[in-house]
């Protein structure tokens, strides 16, 4: 299989992602075509299958993966994309959306830790615990001391389920204002899509800057050793596809997974 660097797109902890120098579009992952790298996802889509199945049947370890963007930001086609043929008995989706009053009169991570995973299996969080250092930052939901000291609890969150055996990858998929105008623009264009479009969303891009900005601080303040953000080039779809598959699969090859031992005997049954 054909290797993709995915190292530049790894915050390092410490450090800031800078988002305003990154292009969304850079392509110096995969210097193949569109064509060539469709073909290459559908192999790295049988290995993550393979690999998910080994999870699953091993029994043993656990798989966060994060996802947050801007609106449009495609968290709902990589999980389409990167996750085709997967086995969903052992993968479980998470959206996060407006908290309910039962979410409210809890603490604010409760409904997250409700939704990690167990033992082989795959969560996914589209969008996540972090929507409340997002969304009530710049709508000024909660007041500044509240929501900046939330940074550090994430951080604590984060290394308890690392040090109780669950692997995190976190994906920032960075989109241009350019491509999401676009998308946007296709949701009122195509009768298919049109459901997916709500005049809020013009509100949310109208504070596109405080957002971009909220989003680099919030990646900075929690890519920590255990819980690494990537952030990845997305105004391409298939380049997107290609870094997040990448990842997974170096991820998951990386847990030494093995399939538990057959039953004592088997060698003596004859199916009649």
């Amino acid at each position: 299989m054909t290797a993709i660097d995915t190292t530049p797109f790894i915050v390092s902890p410490g450090t800031r992602p800078h988002l305003e120098k990154r292009d969304p579009a850079e392509s110096s992952a995969y210097d193949g075509d569109k064509k060539d790298g469709k073909e290459l996802h559908l192999t790295m889509n049988a290995r993550l299958e393979e690999l998910q199945e080994l999870l699953y049947a091993e029994g043993k370890q656990k798989l966060l993966i994060v996802l947050q963007a801007m609106d449009t930001g495609g968290k709902d086609s990589t999980i389409r994309h990167v996750f085709d043929g997967v086995n969903p008995q052992g993968v479980k989706v998470a959206s996060f959306k407006k908290p309910t009053e039962t979410e409210l009169a809890h603490d604010y991570l409760w409904r997250a830790h409700r939704h990690t995973p167990a033992r082989g299996e795959i969560s996914i969080f589209n969008r996540s615990h972090y929507e409340d250092v997002l969304v009530v930052r710049v709508e000024n939901l909660v007041p500044e001391e509240k929501w900046r000291r939330r940074y550090a609890q994430i951080r604590d969150f984060e290394r308890m389920l690392a040090e109780e055996g669950v692997t995190i990858r976190k994906f920032f998929l960075h989109i241009s204002k350019a491509e999401q105008r676009e998308r946007m623009q296709s949701r009122l264009d195509e009768p298919h899509k049109r459901w997916k479009f709500s005049a809020g969303d013009l509100e949310v891009r109208k504070k596109w800057d405080a957002y971009q900005e909220a989003f680099e601080e919030m990646i900075a303040e929690t890519s920590t050793e255990p819980a690494p953000w990537i952030v990845v080039p997305a105004d391409r779809k298939w380049q997107r596809n290609l870094i997040v598959s990448q990842v997974l699969i170096e991820t998951l090859e990386g847990l030494d997974m093995q399939y538990p031992d057959p039953e004592p005997g088997w060698e003596s049954i004859t199916i009649e």
